[in-house]
């Protein structure tokens, strides 16, 4: 890039990425943060691609016994502070359960054992000339090797492995190791997708407690993950983990960007943080600092264009799952957020949406997996949330469109025939989507309204979307203010029933009786949209104001 350093994307390994002398934005003060709280066991939760592992594996080269960092640290900030001559002062447990996921019980095991394996021999290298031949400790650490390189599972075996590695380690180096698991919960949600849990949850209950829970052979344990599982399964076993969400100030500044980051990163490969940027990629609200997606951010900085990067990344099902299944009053909130309002609801980060579904737990899911951002707390139990940005806004929309089975290009030339005026193509589009959507119709009171809306989404900056609006003499369900120069304003009423030949009509009489159009300039088209099921009829009329 023009001998500019390299952005890593795409490769989140601390020492490669320091001693190819990439681009890095230093967050070694974490460290510093880690180490002052003392935790014996902490749960940082943040969204994918937030820089989680990036950071556990900054951590990892900092501590590890086994290694001279201090080349890769010169000149960051840690190395500033009285915490710099702990640097390669302990043992590390390093495992990354990132890629932990699979659709059978079998094969997760599998996935875990070979991330364990990788560990085990790292160590095995490292404390073979000082194990006793024929002793237990030897004959444990041995026979799990042996366990994790068969295709048989000890389960036994494997709930404890952690814990016996944390032992092995101290043992040969007299000092407690730091143990380090990467996305924690991903295994955790894979048994959930594919409907296996119930055959692990006593599994990942002593796998994750024996680690942590009396282990006097463990100094410090941090796990990362998007979420917090739910008190009464694995977290039970711990000994009163300190879980750090996205509203606690605590390591608030060390995953994703700050201003100051992003002005300093953007320009360092010639471009402006101007408001387009500001409005596709920041929004994010972690403790008291706004943050911008990191992610996003590096791709938008290597390829100058302003796309949705973040949403091309894995999608989570739960998020899928749980706005699918959500009632009125989920839809009720939602709609204001749609529009770029915020929105006081209940809302608890305490529990995984997958462990216990609820409507307080589905909002703490859109906030911890990075879809909402809580710009203010009110108390224990209430948060003011919003959409933070355009990239997750798009997110949205997509989400709506394939849980309600609505084609992408359906859609957009749906829109594309509205904007340009063919009302018989508009129809014929908006006909076949209603006849694609009808089990998601069915399930959902006012659910023509919310699907509309939904679509208008992809409108956001050609057009102000407004909802129940009060205009004239009355509320109209959905107003399109044009933006911009050549297209019209819009204005859509919905009426359900049997009669939907008569109720096209009274849809758009009702427009033109209470004036909805007040306020609005030059050309505006009056929809009146009438439904029974799968079967829609439409009337228009356009004014010249």
């Amino acid at each position: 890039m023009d001998g500019r350093k390299h952005l890593p994307i795409g490769n989140d390994d601390f020492a490669e990425i320091r001693e190819n002398d990439s681009y890095y934005v230093d967050k070694s003060l974490l460290i510093k943060e880690f180490l002052d709280m003392n935790d014996k066991v902490a749960l940082i939760a943040r969204p994918r691609r937030f820089g989680k592992t990036l950071n556990m594996t900054m951590i990892r080269e900092f501590f590890d016994i086994t290694k001279d960092s201090r080349g890769i640290f010169e000149g960051l900030a840690i190395m500033d502070t009285g915490y710099a001559d702990q640097i390669n002062s302990r043992p590390v447990i390093y495992l990354t359960f990132k890629n932990c996921k699979a659709r059978s019980t079998e094969k997760l095991l599998g996935l875990l054992k070979e991330e364990l394996y990788g560990e085990y021999l790292r160590y095995e290298q490292i404390v073979r000339a000082d194990l006793i031949p024929d002793s237990y400790e030897s004959k444990d650490f041995y026979g799990v090797i042996e366990m994790l390189r068969s295709t048989e599972t000890d389960s036994v075996q494997l709930e404890l492995s952690m814990k016996t590695l944390a032992q092995i380690a101290k043992r040969h180096y007299q000092t407690a190791p730091v143990l380090l698991i990467d996305e924690y919960d991903q295994p955790i949600m894979s048994s959930y997708e594919h409907d296996y849990h119930d055959e692990l949850g006593d599994f990942f209950s002593n796998f994750y407690g024996s680690a942590m829970k009396g282990n006097s052979a463990l100094g410090q344990a941090l796990l990362t993950g998007v979420q917090r599982v739910a008190k009464e399964s694995i977290f039970s076993q711990f000994n009163n983990p300190q879980v750090y969400t996205v509203m606690d100030k605590e390591y608030a500044p060390y995953f994703g960007l700050n201003e100051e980051e992003t002005e300093k990163l953007l320009n360092y490969y010639g471009l402006e943080l101007n408001e387009a940027v500001r409005g596709m990629y920041d929004g994010y609200r972690i403790g008291s600092i706004d943050i911008y997606n990191p992610w996003s951010i590096i791709n938008y900085a290597k390829r100058g264009i302003l796309d949705n990067y973040w949403i091309k990344t894995s999608a989570n099902f739960l998020v899928k799952r749980g706005i699918g299944s959500a009632d009125v009053n989920f839809w009720d909130k939602f709609e204001a957020l749609v529009l770029g309002q915020s929105a006081e609801v209940w809302i608890t980060l305490d529990t995984s949406f997958a462990e216990r579904e609820s409507l307080y737990s589905l909002w703490g899911l859109l906030v911890n997996a990075g879809y909402l951002t809580v710009t203010e707390r009110i108390d224990m139990q209430t948060a003011v949330i919003k959409i933070p940005n355009g990239e997750v806004m798009s997110e949205f929309q997509l989400l709506i469109a394939e849980i309600s089975g609505v084609d992408g290009l359906d859609l957009k030339q749906m829109f594309s025939c509205l904007l340009n005026r063919d009302m018989d193509g508009f129809f014929k589009l908006y006909e076949k989507i209603v006849i694609s959507s009808t089990s998601y119709m069915d399930a959902k009171e006012n659910a023509y309204h919310m699907l509309f809306l939904g679509m208008c989404i992809a409108l956001r900056g050609t057009y102000k979307v407004l909802s129940n609006i009060e205009n004239g003499y009355g509320r109209s369900d959905i107003t399109l203010e044009s933006l911009t120069a050549g297209y019209p304003s819009i204005i859509v009423e919905f009426k359900q029933g049997e009669d939907i030949d008569r109720l096209k009509d009274e849809a758009l009489q009702q427009i033109l009786d209470n004036q909805y159009y007040t306020g609005l300039a030059g050309e505006v088209i009056c929809v009146g949209l009438a439904h029974d099921k799968k079967r829609c009829k439409m009337a228009y009329k356009t004014l010249n104001r």
